[in-house]
């Protein structure tokens, strides 16, 4: 199956100075790690973690981008301008981005383009809401966010994309999908991808798991023949316990 990749998703948290200090404390913690490690961090953090990262293995995500190069998007960032900082990935769709701030399957189709025209490499996120779920149409919910976002990407440009399972039912909640629910739904996600390119991409293609992952339920996801790592959200704030989820991924 695909790389492993833990990445965490530090969502509104941590100013500069925070982010530097948890990051060089999870870096001896994960000096060992056999699989790609990232930080997602909100805009004004990126310096300073391109910076803390310098020596390690670590990768710095930014959570959003415009799909615009330039122009009247008060408050937005392009791709361009990540890729200059030297930015390496971008989280795209997250729920809280599409539930709170009007991201829909077309708008995440748009930034991915613009990420991928801009060698970032995407961490696109997909996921049913409780209601969906309780409806029996999680397969065809994450298969359509799957085929849009991925609406005019290369077979070759799968490469630089990740895809992350996130049930919003079970973000922040302390819910968990159990381990054969999460493995099922990546299971899913790569079924679309072999019907959208091919079998070596589907099984070449990285599918996380998110959706509050922590140290004790780590281990048991990712030994979850569909599941290539997490994105994590709370546990990835603490350094102990984000290492504890990228030595599980092995």
């Amino acid at each position: 199956m695909g790389k492993y990749v833990i990445a965490g998703n530090w969502k509104m948290n941590k100013t500069p100075a925070e982010a530097t200090a948890l990051i060089n404390e999870i870096k001896p913690l994960v000096a060992d790690a056999t699989c790609d490690v990232v930080v997602g961090v909100p805009f004004v953090d990126l310096p300073a973690a391109l910076e803390a990262v310098k020596g390690s293995k670590i990768g710095v995500a930014a959570q959003n981008c415009h799909w615009e190069k330039s122009g009247a998007y008060t408050g937005e960032i392009s791709a361009p301008m990540l890729k200059e900082m030297g930015v390496g990935y971008v989280i795209l769709g997250h729920s809280e981005r599409r539930t709170y701030f009007g991201d829909t399957d077309v708008t995440v189709q748009k930034r991915m383009r613009a990420a991928l025209d801009n060698g970032l490499t995407v961490i696109l996120c997909v996921g049913e809401y409780l209601e969906q779920r309780e409806q029996g149409v999680t397969a065809e919910v994450v298969a359509s966010q799957t085929k849009i976002a991925l609406g005019g990407v290369a077979k070759e440009e799968l490469a630089n994309v990740i895809i992350a399972y996130e049930p919003v039912w079970a973000i922040g909640t302390g819910r968990t999908a159990t381990a054969e629910q999460a493995n099922e739904v990546c299971a899913q996600i790569r079924a679309v991808i072999a019907g959208l390119y091919d079998a070596d991409a589907a099984k070449a293609v990285t599918i996380q798991y998110g959706g509050s992952m922590n140290a004790g339920n780590a281990a048991e996801l990712l030994a979850q023949s569909d599941v290539d790592g997490g994105l994590i959200g709370g546990a990835s704030l603490k350094a102990v316990d984000f290492a504890v989820i990228v030595n599980a991924a092995k």
